[in-house]
């Protein structure tokens, strides 16, 4: 289940990327450094395509020992079209209780994404069986500590600013997973080709969180 394979890797890698010509190099580097939850983001709409593709395809989105989901999803309409292309877990950038009830009605693990301690607390009584807390960027592991002190229950995962640096900061400070884009798999890395560095870059990440 995908619950269990992200309270075990306790990472998901952000694919936010112009150009997906080399999406199966891309999630095959990304698996071979241990990767297990990988999200495509709509706001490249080949993401779809891609997404129905490889989970129909590749080995392992197929056994469950990876997941590959849809992020950047803002509404129902858009909820219901990555489900329709076969994602396995949703993610939002923001707080939207109606994507996850379509979410849950789907049996479909969803992140959804929440700053404040009232936002988080509602997309949690929602429903969503995580909490994208988003963006970290300015907020640090503190604020993890802090909202888990009154609602210990919460299962959190801080995006963005998280690197091999600060990710086990967080995961230290309560977060169950964390969300790491750019730093693991930046464009300018894709468009060189430099898959040695992709692959160096992940593996950074993958033991910084399973420390």
């Amino acid at each position: 289940m995908f619950s269990e394979v992200l309270s075990e890797s306790r990472l998901v890698a952000i694919l936010r990327l112009d150009c997906l010509d080399q999406a199966p190099r891309i999630v095959e580097t990304l698996l071979d450094a241990g990767v297990r939850c990988i999200e495509f983001t709509l706001t490249n709409r080949k993401a779809l395509s891609w997404v129905s593709r490889l989970v129909s395809e590749h080995p392992s989105f197929r056994t469950g020992h990876a997941f590959l989901g849809m992020g950047s999803v803002r509404n129902v309409d858009e909820a219901q079209t990555v489900l329709d292309a076969g994602a396995q877990f949703v993610v939002t950038p923001i707080m939207q209780p109606e994507v996850i009830r379509r979410c849950v009605e789907a049996k479909v693990p969803i992140a959804c994404g929440a700053y404040t301690p009232t936002e988080i607390a509602t997309a949690w009584d929602s429903g969503a069986q995580f909490v994208k807390v988003f963006p970290a960027r300015g907020l640090g592991p503190n604020y993890i500590k802090d909202l888990l002190a009154p609602m210990p229950y919460l299962k959190l995962m801080p995006t963005g600013g998280i690197d091999a640096k600060n990710a086990r900061d967080y995961l230290s400070a309560g977060a169950l997973a964390v969300g790491v884009g750019g730093t693991l798999c930046s464009p300018s890395l894709v468009e060189q080709g430099d898959w040695e560095s992709i692959r160096n870059a992940a593996l950074s990440i993958v033991h910084a969180c399973r420390e």
